[in-house]
Parts: C-alpha cells; sequence; structure tokens
C-alpha cells in the first residue's frame, strides 16, 4: 500500500552498509507530520489524506488557514501536501504520521523543487553538442540552426538557452537505507532535488 511523508532535506552524508560498503546518503528530517484533512468519493471526488509539516508562526497565516488547521487541533503548517492511493481509513484527522511508517529497504519517489541554476545556454541545459574549439571555427557554443527560413519565425519547442532549474522534479526508485525513529531522520540512498533545507514529499514509489 501507499505511504507518504513530508520532510526538509539536511543535507548528504555516507553509512558504511553491514558488507562493507560505503553508501552514499540524503539525511532528511521528517518531524511534526499532521493529516489535517480526509478526502472521500462523496465529497471530494477521489480518496486522498492531506498532511501538513513544520509548524509556522500564526503570524504569517490567514484566516482561513488557521480555520482548516483548526478542525485537525494543530498549529498552522508551512508544507502542505495531499497523497493518493493508500487506504485512507487508516488515517484520522489531527493524527500525527512518522517515520516508522517506512522501514529500512522500501523503494519511494522523492519530489522537491529543483537548484535554481540562472540563465543558461544549450549545452549545459539541454546537453547539446558545441561546435570545433579550432580558431577559425567561429561556432563555439552557440544554439544551432532556428529552423527553415520560410515561416520567419522560430517554431514552438525549439531547445534554445533560457532559465535553468527551479522545478518540481520527481527521483524514483530510491532506497531507504536507515529510519532513525528517536530522531525522525530518513536515510535515503543517492541524492535527492533542491538544496539543502529544501522541502521535499516522500511516497512508496510508483514503479517499484
Amino acid at each position: 500500500m501507499t505511504k507518504g511523508i513530508l520532510g526538509r532535506k539536511i543535507g548528504m552524508t555516507q553509512v558504511f552498509a553491514e558488507n562493507g560498503n560505503l553508501i552514499p546518503v540524503t539525511v532528511v528530517e521528517a518531524a511534526q507530520n499532521v493529516v489535517l484533512q480526509k478526502k472521500s468519493v462523496e465529497s471530494d471526488g477521489y480518496e486522498a489524506i492531506q498532511v501538513g509539516f513544520e509548524d509556522k508562526r500564526e503570524k504569517l497565516s490567514n484566516k482561513p488557514e488557521k480555520g482548516h488547521v483548526a478542525k485537525a487541533n494543530t498549529t498552522p503548517k508551512r508544507f502542505v501536501r495531499e497523497f493518493r492511493g493508500l487506504d485512507v481509513t487508516g488515517y484520522e484527522v489531527g493524527q500525527e504520521v512518522k517515520v516508522d511508517i517506512f522501514a529500512a529497504g522500501d523503494v519511494v519517489d522523492v519530489t522537491g523543487i529543483s537548484k535554481g541554476k540562472g540563465f543558461q545556454g544549450v549545452i549545459k541545459r539541454h546537453g547539446q553538442s558545441r561546435g570545433p574549439m579550432a580558431h577559425g571555427s567561429r561556432y563555439h557554443r552557440r544554439p544551432g540552426s532556428m529552423g527553415p527560413v520560410a515561416p520567419n519565425r522560430v517554431f514552438k519547442g525549439k531547445l534554445l538557452p533560457g532559465r535553468m532549474g527551479g522545478e518540481q522534479i520527481t527521483v524514483q526508485n530510491l532506497e531507504i537505507v536507515k529510519v532513525d525513529v528517536e530522531r525522525n531522520l530518513l536515510l535515503i540512498k543517492g541524492n535527492v532535488p533542491g538544496p539543502k533545507k529544501a522541502l521535499l514529499k516522500i511516497k512508496s514509489a510508483v514503479k517499484a
């Protein structure tokens, strides 16, 4: 069954496996997850639970937000997301979701906002090849042909320079190496989207 939790990326480190292998891991803190709402087919057209993560000051939230979290008897949350495809009967509004829903060896998909790279050219942004680097070439890191002359415009979808990163990315099939219940930490093998302190959505892998 699908499981899900929200967390914050702390950074990367390494741990030794029992067989002596050194595994690179991302440390994710997933404390204070509270179920804010249960959605049902009758009222919303689909089944899901809405989870809130990390308290924020009352001053930073508006009246509808305060009223919404009051039903769950909790404080306003900084990061709110929905999880579909799980057994909603096992959850109650106001219930706390803890890291122990996952275990070492579970495979998860992690969604977050990737690091912003600013305005980049086509080689970095789209992986295109460069021209010859000889002195007479005069064609080094340009974007290539703009297409035919006839329509007097550049067709939509042409891969060109532009702003790169800062968009929602999901990295699939990452393995959970360790679950630290006392400190509310998940150690996930490999890297996950976003910089340090990035907010993440972690759920059971769709394709595993």
